[in-house]
C-alpha cells in the first residue's frame, strides 16, 4: 500500500453503495417537483458558506453559519410531504418483498391464483369498456399491500361483491357518489366517493385534469393501481408508481391487471 493515502476497505464500498442507494430514492421520490430546487438551493448555500470561511469573510460566514446550524430543522419542515412519501415507499418496498417470498414458498398455488384472478377481473374491464364507449369519467383504485383506512374515510364505505353494473352506477353522473374515487380490493367494492391525494410532480403532461393527476398521486405514496376512464375521450388509462400508461385497451388493461393483481 502506498504510503500516505488513505486504506479502503470492503466496509467503506458498502458505505458508498448505501449512501449511493439513499441519495438516489430520495432523487426519485422529489424529481420532477420543487423541492428539487429548494435542494440544490441549500447545496449553494453551503458551498457558499464554506467558501466565506476559507476567504475568512467573518460576516457572511456568520449569517450563513447561522443558516446551516438550522438547516436540519428547516428540512424537515420544508421536506416533510417527501421524506413521508420516502418512508412510505421504503416500507411499501419491504412488505413487497416479503409478500414475494411468500409467494413463491406456496408457488403451487399461483395457476389457480391467476385463474381466479383472471375470473375476477372480468366486472372492471367491462365496466370501463362501457365507460368508455359512452365517455364517462371513471377513477378506480386497486389496493394491493398498504391500509388504506385513511382514504377510505373521506369517502362512503360500501362493501359489496363487485358487478359491472355496479361500477357503472356508481360512476354515473347523476349519481351521488360519481364524484371521486371507488376503491376495490379482490372482488369487493369498498368504497366510493374517496379523496384521494394530487400529485405534484411538475413532469406531468398539464393537459391531465385533477382525475389523472389524482390516480397519479395515490400512487406515488401507496402500493396500488390505478384504472382511469377519461370523460373527455373515453380512453383508458392506468397509473403505477407514479407513472401513467396513456390509451390502453382492455386487452392490454386486462393482460396488466392479471400480472400485477
Amino acid at each position: 500500500m502506498i504510503q500516505g493515502l488513505p486504506s479502503f476497505s470492503f466496509v467503506d464500498a458498502i458505505d458508498i453503495l448505501l449512501v449511493a442507494f439513499l441519495a438516489y430514492q430520495i432523487y426519485k421520490a422529489v424529481r420532477g417537483t420543487n423541492v428539487l430546487r429548494i435542494f440544490w438551493a441549500i447545496i449553494i448555500i453551503y458551498i457558499l458558506w464554506q467558501v466565506s470561511v476559507l476567504l475568512d469573510m467573518r460576516l457572511t460566514s456568520t449569517i450563513l453559519g447561522q443558516f446551516i446550524s438550522i438547516g436540519i430543522m428547516l428540512l424537515i419542515i420544508v421536506f416533510q410531504p417527501e421524506i413521508r412519501k420516502f418512508l412510505l415507499m421504503v416500507g411499501t418496498k419491504t412488505s413487497i418483498d416479503g409478500d414475494n417470498i411468500r409467494k413463491r414458498f406456496m408457488f403451487w398455488k399461483k395457476s389457480m391464483s391467476i385463474e381466479k384472478n383472471t375470473t375476477e377481473l372480468e366486472p372492471y374491464i367491462q365496466a370501463c369498456m362501457h365507460m368508455s364507449q359512452s365517455k364517462t369519467g371513471a377513477l378506480i383504485v386497486f389496493i394491493r399491500q398498504n391500509e388504506v383506512g385513511d382514504i377510505i374515510n373521506t369517502g362512503e364505505k360500501i362493501d359489496a361483491i363487485v358487478s359491472s353494473a355496479l361500477l357503472e352506477t356508481l360512476f354515473f353522473k347523476n349519481s351521488p357518489l360519481h364524484d371521486g374515487a371507488v376503491l376495490v380490493r379482490g372482488n369487493k367494492v369498498v368504497a366510493a366517493r374517496c379523496i384521494l391525494p394530487v400529485s405534484s410532480n411538475l413532469s406531468i403532461d398539464p393537459n391531465l385534469g385533477l382525475r389523472h393527476r389524482s390516480a397519479i398521486g395515490v400512487t406515488e405514496q401507496l402500493d396500488v393501481i390505478s384504472v382511469i376512464v377519461s370523460e373527455e375521450t373515453g380512453a383508458i388509462s392506468y397509473a403505477v408508481g407514479g407513472e401513467i400508461h396513456h390509451d390502453v385497451s382492455p386487452v392490454q388493461l386486462r393482460h396488466y391487471l392479471e400480472k400485477a393483481l
